[in-house]
């Protein structure tokens, strides 16, 4: 027998109402199935999910047969992000790496495109994930209602409400408040480190920069050749001859 979801609320009455936003430079961009156009459109829609999940995918972390189901129109966007989640990738860097509670603030951050409303809510699906898995976790958010209205089958999940208003600084983004790994697997990994540079790097405006034929540009050149001058010989003083000094003749008025 399954344990039932446990119910838990928003922190706020505000976030149960949908938000006016204007639209402006600062917005996520969107990115759906529906309006693609050429094939670039669908390499960045690509890009877009892997930056939603992973931040950043190497290219071993690439999912190539997800990618050409998906190019196809084997599968959807909501699947295409469900393989993701459920990579070896995503296993390895984060629900690997952490506690379940911090699984699932990152899973819905990046699935949902928000902030865990509370503590409840985290104790709520660390339920799931302890009883179903990674796998039923997953599927549990990518069914919920709060998904299907937001982004539906065919549209990448982003960030909402990034920029708030009557605010001079919206929310951090999520990998930056969120990162990958906990901080006992950073301190075992070695980062952050720190990097103590001893050379003093000067900067030089490029209308300062010597062109292309400066004497300067052979300067370290010219100081690594030999030297190759003739030495002058020793000559004493005492074998000097005072008839081949020269000097000058006076006449006597």
């Amino acid at each position: 027998m399954s344990i039932p979801l446990l119910n838990y609320a928003p922190k706020t009455q505000n976030a149960r109402v949908s938000g006016y936003e204007v639209g402006s430079d600062r917005q996520p961009k969107i990115y759906s199935a529906e309006n693609l156009l050429s094939y670039t459109d669908m390499n960045e829609l690509i890009e877009a999910a892997y930056r939603q999940i992973f931040f950043h995918a190497f290219k071993s972390d690439r999912e190539t047969f997800l990618e050409s189901q998906l190019r196809n129109g084997q599968i959807t966007v909501r699947d295409f992000i469900r393989g993701l989640l459920l990579s070896q990738t995503f296993k390895n860097s984060f629900y690997e790496k952490n506690s379940n509670y911090r699984v699932v603030e990152q899973c819905v951050q990046r699935i949902l495109g928000r902030d865990v409303h509370s503590e409840r809510e985290k104790i709520t699906w660390s339920i799931v994930i302890a009883t179903k898995g990674i796998e039923g976790f997953v599927d549990r958010l990518l069914d919920s209602e709060e998904y299907m209205e937001n982004f539906g089958y065919d549209t990448v999940p982003y960030q909402r409400r990034r920029v708030l208003p009557s605010r001079d600084r919206g929310e951090l983004p999520f990998n930056i408040k969120s990162p990958r790994y906990d901080a006992y697997h950073r301190a075992i990994l070695g980062f952050p480190q720190i990097i103590w540079q001893t050379e003093v790097r000067r900067f030089t405006p490029q209308e300062k920069q010597p062109k292309a034929g400066d004497p300067s540009l052979y300067l370290d050149m010219a100081r690594s050749l030999p030297r190759r001058g003739n030495t002058p010989p020793k000559i004493s003083a005492t074998n000097i001859s005072l008839s081949s000094v020269p000097y000058r003749k006076t006449t006597a008025v």
